[in-house]
């Protein structure tokens, strides 16, 4: 997972990069919500927007979308995410002269399809191998969105549910290994 130093040049280097606005939305997308790659390529732009193209506030995963076939919510409240969609929404729109498709995916590639998975799980890997984070893949962000939920002292069960687990067990393998909030419980106490 990455250091906040090098989430921050994560962040900058995708901003300089070429598809910027595709792709810091993306990793806001796994950052600020913790979707698996397999969810991020699934999504529709009528997941995330109404028929007005405004953004919703949550949006709902199907079984389809998800690992292990469990729908879930997923709130699209933060500013981060909600400004993130918004630019590359717009950056979109007015490439395919306003005629974003509802049904069409929200990720292009530059070939202008919907990712896969693969291809999704790829473009994570290279975006942090372009920042210099070494091990960074597909899985950090969900595992970053996971730990700083639980570093602000967001219960398991509710960080279970936005991750979509099936047992709060699960999301407790992302509390376990996080010496830095350990020693900080062992600190605090009186």
């Amino acid at each position: 997972m990455p250091t906040e130093a090098e989430l921050k040049r994560l962040f900058a280097v995708t901003k300089a990069g070429s598809n910027a606005r595709r792709n810091v939305a993306i990793l806001v997308t796994s950052y600020r919500l913790g979707l698996r790659a397999k969810e991020m390529a699934a999504l529709t732009v009528g997941d995330v927007s109404d028929e007005a193209r405004q953004l919703r506030e949550e949006c709902s995963l199907s079984a389809a979308q998800t690992k292990g076939g469990k729908p879930r919510m997923v709130y699209l409240t933060n500013q981060a995410v909600r400004s993130a969609l918004n630019d590359y929404l717009r950056e979109r729109s007015d490439a395919e002269q306003g005629m974003v498709h509802r049904g069409s995916a929200l990720f292009r590639s530059t070939k202008g399809g919907g990712f896969s998975p693969n291809t999704m799980q790829q473009l994570l890997h290279k975006l942090h191998e372009r920042a210099g984070i070494i091990g960074g893949r597909s899985h950090s962000g969900r595992r970053h969105f996971a730990t700083s939920l639980i570093g602000k002292g967001v219960d398991l069960k509710s960080v279970s549910v936005l991750m979509g687990h099936s047992s709060v067990a699960m999301t407790a393998h992302y509390a376990e290994d996080n010496p830095h909030r350990l020693r900080r419980i062992v600190a605090e106490l009186a």
